[in-house]
């Protein structure tokens, strides 16, 4: 693409070329210079920050949130689930394709990552906890929201594995993925479904992972990546082995959860920053997160459950095939 740029200019006599104006791209733990005196000033008029403050290559929250959720290690990965989700896997090598559902990025010190974000995730889902909560309100019930929530997901793992034939869409805004252009929550039936309480809660978290999981598909079952573990993060895996146990059976792969996964982007900007200044000659990134950062961290592994995997295979089929009656209300919901 550079090439194709600079050919595209060559007849405006620039004396530079792209790759001389483009900002110079730097490895984890190289030291991207020091803070001058004007910076100084500039971040601090009162003058106690001192000038000489060497910096870490800036990341944005890709690059940061691997490093909080020690993901940066090939076959490993993350899942940030909460108002949005996204996917992201270190790979080994490659793609064979472009993917329009797939993004590509690298981890902070240059490997491959394949991306899958989707738009929605528990913001309809929330709005239904919060439905509840009004109805247990109209009973004169003073509702604790941390254990409302924990009972309605504990509530899903009660239903059937593929959802009871039940369907939901938590579409507040288009989902590039599935290829709806607006938002149009939905939630659907047909007569024969199993229509019960648990069956209800686990479709609405079920359909928070539909996206992610079309994404993912592709690069399980078409690129055939291979997943040791992934770490999840986010407002989903509060409740524990809940939404945790759910995505192992998305990504038929073992999820981890760590209490300190949840520190997110800037203490993962000072990990780097730390590994900068301490690493010792030749440590990689993974080995330094790994063995003094999250060595003996307290955290929970579940490995997915052969019949959830096979219940989310026959929802996600579902899932795929109703995107028409998401589309259909679309048209015709205003």
């Amino acid at each position: 693409m550079i090439e194709k740029f600079d050919a595209l200019i060559a007849d405006k006599g620039y004396a530079w070329k792209l790759t001389d104006i483009l900002p110079k791209a730097l490895d984890a733990g190289t030291v991207a210079g020091t803070l001058t005196e004007e910076g100084a000033k500039l971040l601090d008029v009162s003058g106690t920050l001192e000038a000489g403050v060497p910096l870490a290559p800036p990341e944005g929250d890709a690059g940061t949130g691997m490093a909080a959720t020690n993901s940066v290690k090939q076959r490993t990965g993350n899942v940030s689930a909460g108002t949005s989700i996204f996917g992201m896997v270190v790979l080994e090598k490659e793609l064979q394709k472009v993917y329009p559902e797939i993004d590509l990025v690298t981890t902070p010190d240059g490997s491959l990552v394949a991306m899958v974000h989707a738009n929605n995730c528990t913001s309809d889902l929330n709005a239904w906890v919060g439905i509840f909560r009004e109805f247990a309100e109209s009973f004169g019930i003073e509702v604790d929201m941390n254990k409302l929530f924990g009972t309605l997901y504990n509530k899903a793992l009660e239903g059937d594995a593929d959802c009871g034939g039940l369907l939901s869409y938590g579409y507040l805004s288009g989902e590039q993925i599935t290829g709806v252009s607006e938002g149009r929550p939905l939630f659907v039936r047909s007569p024969k479904s199993n229509f019960n309480l648990a069956n209800f809660m686990r479709s609405h978290l079920c359909t928070a992972l539909g996206a992610l999981k079309v994404g993912m598909d592709i690069l399980l079952k078409e690129e055939k990546v291979e997943i040791d573990e992934i770490l999840g993060h986010g407002g989903l895996f509060k409740t524990k082995g809940v939404g945790q146990g759910l995505l192992a059976a998305a990504i038929n792969t073992p999820v981890s959860v760590m209490e300190t996964a949840g520190e997110g982007g800037p203490w993962g900007m000072a990990l780097l920053a730390a590994y900068m200044i301490n690493k010792e000659e030749g440590e990689s990134l993974d080995a330094y997160l790994a063995e003094k950062v999250f060595a003996g961290n307290k955290g929970s592994k579940m490995d997915p459950d052969p019949k959830d995997v096979e219940g989310m295979e026959v929802f996600i089929e579902r899932y795929k095939k109703g995107v028409a009656i998401e589309k259909a209300a679309v048209e015709n919901l205003i």
